[in-house]
């Protein structure tokens, strides 16, 4: 949790111990061996040195004091922007704090509050003693004496709790190291973040109701302020206390009240946003973050150093919900207002890559771990763009890199296995699926390859066992939870209706823009496309989500728009996604003319301009047929033709089986008779009507679609030591035998 002393007087002792001539400043030469000393085990280039030195003295020119250099403020303002990490430096340089200034609150006997606090110690005495940096901090810190009395009563009904259940064994520690950290800022300014071990109270039982209910004093204690400034200190100061205990739901409770309190500072906001993204209310973590946003832009400068945590965070809370082209912008932004914030750099890079566009995520990684050579979770990410992008021998390097930077690293591990599957390295992969369980035991995904690999390196025996534990793993009580929502999510469509399309098309406001060669067009940013493409596929889950947008930004977008320029034409784009929607052939044939005729260029006629048609048929068979449409892109007949096409017209051309788009009939078939193959079989596990192989269980007779057979997955009903099945193209096949 939060480590003793003040993060201010870190980073003085870390000023100090490279100050050399003591002349109040960094020079070049002092933070270049500033930067040397807090990676030990990275060999910069001088050109790398440089790199960083001029990026942080143009940054921040304002705290440069002519020929001194870089003052403590400017030190402090680099760390509290997140381009570095003060505990992890001050650690590298082996400094200690004064200890008269880090030793903690001696504990009393008494079970009475104002018996433990009455120690015999000063107000000034108790805020020199607090534990927590932030509660000093002059921007973010307890402004009101009484403030520090409820701090100090709450640090103690804390205790008492902290006491019962463990010894009642309720408290529960989980050790996040070994995943990829989410990268999000925690806090505003001056504080240390969250522990690595998160915490889970036991919410039930008379120990947690009897801390409600002293927490409730304090909280009344904090209304009945003399003013409402006090009453705001008040709140927001038992939040961050419970924030740091990791009691989330109830931090959120004191947020949210500051919020009420002064509904125009950032900070209150910003708090409450991080708690609903813990608790996993992506949403509602969106819309505090956007408050927060919103109350630093019109505060002048006074919050504009918070801004870039302030984009970081909106950006994950925005992935959370599905919407990573949109988190990419605000990574963008907080990129720009801080060049050195790395973590920003990575979590674009990786939801570059999450999107599918590879080329540009390797330049957002490589960015980030040329400032932080030692950021394992960007090693990790590069790898696995490389990967995407083929170059697998450099990703295989990088990976390892990552592993060799925290060798418990379980995406590393993980995806290197999967890398190495891909490329027949079979012992190679079985042994990274090894380490993963080492760290992680119950990973059924990893023991389940792990069988996979050891047959694939002909180890039989090892993968008959290997394959029985993953079998057994996957009764675990989470994997039923996410056979629930598959039952759920198979009651609702998956696709995009007509209905909706042409609703946006009516409703929607987009305006009218003009490309270079001053055609008007309606053409939007991909972000924004993204918002219509969540309503359009408003019944998918987030991860669902995210992959529909990268199969559509790969494959659609990336032909729409071949210039790079980040915009779409709106109505090119409805009409090259209606003949795959769901509804009647003709329908969608009429949906997609009247996504064309929608466009500014035909506004106001009841026909299409030959040459869009032409277009429009030619961008289709690049898409969906692009072993042959790619090549007749660069080659558009009729062009110059400046007539006009009536639907019926229009209609010719689209079933036009060599020139239009042939491959609709075949579309339809695998559609509709699909999934009839084996009549009204569904799966066992996840409650989808089968499509493709059927395999039944001969003893139980029980049958699995092809993805849960591969997963190896069972229904829980039926715990047998050995299954045997067999495979059935078609429901004829199972008759005949």
């Amino acid at each position: 949790m939060a480590s003793r002393g003040s993060r201010s007087e870190k980073v003085k002792r870390i000023f100090q111990q490279f100050d050399g001539n003591h002349d109040g400043g960094l020079n070049r030469e002092e933070m270049a061996a500033l930067v040397v000393s807090v990676n030990p085990r990275v060999k910069f280039s001088d050109e790398q040195i440089n790199a960083i030195l001029d990026e942080v003295f143009r940054t921040y020119s304002e705290f440069i004091d002519g020929e001194k250099g870089l003052t403590y403020e400017g030190l402090l303002r680099t760390y509290d922007d997140g381009a570095g990490d003060v505990d992890r430096d001050f650690d590298a340089l082996g400094l200690e704090l004064n200890l008269d200034e880090t030793k903690g609150i001696s504990e009393a006997s008494s079970s009475s509050i104002a018996d433990e606090r009455g120690l015999g110690l000063g107000l000034e005495s108790h805020k020199k003693q607090r534990t927590a940096a932030w509660a000093i901090s002059p921007n973010h810190g307890i402004v009101f004496d009484d403030t520090w009395k409820m701090v100090d009563d709450l640090d103690l009904v804390l205790k008492r709790l902290k006491a019962k259940q463990a010894k009642e064994g309720k408290l529960r520690n989980d050790n996040l190291d070994a995943y990829s950290d989410a990268g999000w800022s925690r806090e505003l300014g001056p504080s240390t973040e969250i522990s690595d071990k998160r915490v889970f109270w036991e919410e039930s039982g008379n120990d947690y109701a009897l801390f409600v209910k002293e927490l409730g004093v304090l909280r009344s204690r904090a209304d009945g302020a003399r003013s409402r400034e006090e009453a705001f200190d008040g709140h927001m100061a038992i939040g961050r206390v419970l924030y740091e205990h990791q009691l989330f739901k109830e931090a959120l409770v004191s947020f949210k009240r500051a919020c009420e309190l002064q509904p125009v500072d950032v900070r209150p906001h910003f708090r409450a946003g991080n708690c609903h993204y813990v608790l996993g209310k992506h949403k509602e973590a969106k819309e505090e973050f956007l408050l927060a946003l919103e109350a630093a832009e019109s505060g002048g400068n006074q919050w504009g150093y918070l801004l870039p945590q302030i984009y970081v965070n909106l950006g994950i809370a925005l992935e959370g919900e599905g919407m990573v082209l949109s988190a990419c912008e605000y990574y963008r932004e907080a990129a720009i207002l801080c060049p050195t914030h790395f973590r920003a750099l990575k979590l674009l890079g990786s939801a570059l890559f999450g999107v599918g566009e590879y080329r540009a995520a390797v330049k957002a990684l490589e960015e980030a771990i040329f400032i932080k050579p030692d950021y394992a979770d960007a090693h990790c990410d590069l790898a696995s763009a490389l990967h995407g992008m083929g170059e697998d021998e450099r990703a295989i390097e990088v990976f390892q890199k990552a592993i060799d930077l925290k060798p418990g690293h379980v995406d590393a591990l993980y995806n290197l296995g999967g890398l190495y599957m891909d490329l027949g390295r079979f012992q190679r992969a079985s042994e990274m699926y090894t380490r993963v369980l080492a760290v992680w035991p119950n990973h059924w995904r990893a023991q389940l390859n792990k069988a996979v690999s050891l047959l694939g390196a002909g180890e039989t025996e090892d993968a008959k066992k290997a394959l029985k534990e993953a079998l057994k793993m996957t009764n675990r009580v989470e994997l039923h939870d996410a056979i629930s929502h598959l039952k759920q999510l198979q009651k609702k469509k998956g696709r995009c209706d007509l209905e909706l399309l042409k609703k946006e098309m009516i409703e929607g406001d987009v305006p009218v823009s003009y490309s270079g060669s001053g055609i008007p067009e309606k053409s939007i940013r991909k972000p924004t496309l993204e918002e219509i493409l969540r309503r359009l596929l408003n019944v998918l889950k987030p991860e669902t989500f995210q992959g529909a947008v990268k199969a559509i930004n790969e494959r659609i977008l990336s032909v729409l728009d071949e210039a790079g320029s980040g915009r779409v034409d709106l109505g090119m784009f409805f009409a090259v996604l209606a003949p795959i929607c769901s509804g009647p052939p003709e329908k969608r044939k009429r949906v997609a003319f009247d996504a064309l005729l929608w466009r500014p260029v035909n506004e106001g006629i009841s026909q299409i301009k030959k040459v869009d048609a032409v277009r429009y048929i030619k961008l289709l068979r690049a898409i969906y047929v692009p072993s042959q449409g790619v090549s007749e892109m660069l080659e558009v007949h009729g062009e110059m033709d400046a007539s006009l096409m009536s639907y019926s017209e229009f209609l010719v051309m689209f079933d036009d089986p060599d020139w239009g788009f042939g491959i609709m009939s075949t579309l339809l078939k695998l559609e509709t008779g699909d999934r009839n193959r084996h009549g009204h079989h569904v799966c066992s596990v996840c409650r989808y009507p089968i499509i493709g192989s059927r395999f039944k269980e001969m003893k139980s007779h029980f049958s699995l679609c092809n993805q849960c057979y591969s997963e190896g997955k069972v229904p829980s009903t039926y715990k047998l030591e050995e299954y045997r099945f067999k495979e059935y193209g078609n429901e004829a096949e199972a008759n005949e035998r």
